[in-house]
């Protein structure tokens, strides 16, 4: 058993721009907490995130990439130490992130946790993602 000194809440979807306007509650163990608005004018205070994007650029030496969803980029940190992470690098790719908010502005960026590739089904995932975002936020204002 692991011990934690804080539980964590289990990610919350999120897209970039909800990041990168979201108000900073503050920082603790280097993970911000940051306040965003949801689609229906309600708040969501989030440190840990499931973003999913394209990947513009890969820096392996940097151990980072950077990706794009319909709202802007956002910057991934620790990408080389995520299990079968470094498929998911190659320009192009459609990629789900789970990770812990580092800072939001002038980018958000994330030390990913977990990584998978989604491209294959990538038409999908892209339509489908702002709706999903939208439904789990509302489902937890909702419930709050």
């Amino acid at each position: 058993m692991y011990k934690t000194d804080r539980k964590r809440a289990p990610p919350v979807k999120v897209l970039s721009g909800q990041l990168r306007d979201g108000e900073r509650r503050g920082t603790t163990d280097n993970v911000e907490e940051v306040l965003i608005r949801t689609a229906h004018g309600r708040s969501v205070s989030v440190s840990m995130v499931w973003m999913q994007g394209t990947v513009l650029e890969a820096q392996r030496d940097r151990d980072a990439a950077l990706l794009v969803d319909e709202t802007g980029s956002f910057v991934v940190q620790a990408v080389n130490n995520i299990p079968k992470g470094k498929p998911c690098l190659s320009q192009g790719k459609y990629v789900m992130v789970m990770g812990v908010v580092q800072a939001t502005s002038p980018e958000p960026v994330l030390r990913a946790v977990k990584m998978a590739d989604l491209s294959q089904h990538a038409d999908v995932h892209r339509r489908m993602w702002k709706l999903e975002v939208e439904d789990l936020q509302q489902v937890l204002t909702c419930t709050a």
